[in-house]
């Protein structure tokens, strides 16, 4: 992948608890890898940041619903010629795809296993369509690690050797991977494909990652770059963090625009009220609990549920 695109087509999240694989790759910060402005590091090793990071991944998953949802696209391709062809009045750019890494699942399973379980599911379900993948690895593939959860998003998988059938059911639903070579030997369960493909994988020497990873760093970086959300904000006027239960004081005024206009999409919050768009996230959240929008579905944009004689009956209260 990094052979063959550039910074504004791909960006990487690299999470690596062991902190050995993927800290090569850290010197690719300006370039490839995007991560949370917020958090102290680029190839995430520790399990609480590798939670807020895929929140984060969550959270920008349901932004892109909402600017695809305003553009009518169904794919991220479809979006980013849309905007290509026309910005819009807000300048819209092209959205990089995003590729999520987990080198060693089995570690923040053991640390985290609730905190990661769930939005590693939902990004699996949901995340394809608007251009974020991921790609979780682990070396010990037991049962409480690929849960039944995250082997059921999980469509194709790749098995090298291991020592037991158990371990080759547990992560292709056959015998066989008990059985390769090894040296990079493995099977491919390909989504499409009733049995498994056997493949070789090739080789590649921590020399040669140092050469690329090099030779990208010799590059210009891009002009503008991808910033994960942080999904807590801090609201603007005073710095108060807003708990689960509190209203944003620009609550009134966000409903009413979303009445009026007949819309519940971020965006729309996010030019009218001029905020980010974790603060524009955080009022369509409060707008679905307190029941003024619909909850998030997909691709389509939130459904208003009240009319203006809703703050008639605010103000009587």
């Amino acid at each position: 992948i990094l052979l063959r695109t550039t910074p504004e087509d791909v960006q990487f999240v690299l999470i690596d608890p062991k902190k050995l694989e993927l800290s090569a790759y850290n010197e690719l910060r300006n370039h490839h890898i995007t991560h949370r402005p917020d958090l102290s590091e680029y190839v995430i090793t520790r399990p609480d940041e590798a939670v807020k990071v895929l929140k984060s991944c969550l959270v920008e998953m349901e932004r892109r619903y909402d600017l695809l949802a305003e553009r009518g696209s169904r794919q991220l391709a479809e979006y980013n010629d849309a905007v290509r062809e026309d910005p819009g009045e807000n300048d819209e750019c092209p959205l990089p795809y995003i590729v999520v890494v987990i080198d060693e699942l089995a570690d923040l399973m053991v640390t985290a296993a609730r905190e990661v379980e769930e939005p590693i599911a939902r990004l699996a379900q949901l995340a394809r369509a608007v251009g974020i993948h991921l790609v979780v690895a682990t070396q010990r593939p037991s049962v409480d690690v690929i849960t039944g959860v995250i082997k059921a998003n999980f469509p194709a998988r790749i098995a090298f050797r291991v020592a037991m059938k158990v371990d080759s059911r547990t992560i292709l639903d056959t015998n066989g991977a008990e059985m390769l070579l090894g040296q990079g030997d493995m099977l491919f369960q390909h989504p499409e494909e009733p049995a498994p493909i056997r493949l070789q994988g090739a080789l590649l020497t921590s020399h040669e990652i140092s050469r690329l990873i090099s030779h990208i760093c010799k590059q210009s970086p891009p002009r503008s770059k991808l910033l994960l959300p942080v999904e807590e904000e801090q609201i603007e006027n005073g710095g108060l963090t807003l708990g689960p239960g509190d209203r944003d004081p620009l609550f009134m005024e966000a409903a009413k625009i979303v009445v009026r206009t007949g819309q519940g999409s971020v965006s729309i919050l996010q030019r009218r009220l001029k905020v980010g768009y974790s603060r524009a996230a955080r009022l369509i959240d409060q707008l679905e609990r307190a029941g003024v929008v619909g909850p998030f579905d997909g691709s389509k944009a939130r459904a208003v549920l009240v009319d203006e004689h809703y703050f008639d009956n605010v103000a009587e209260k």
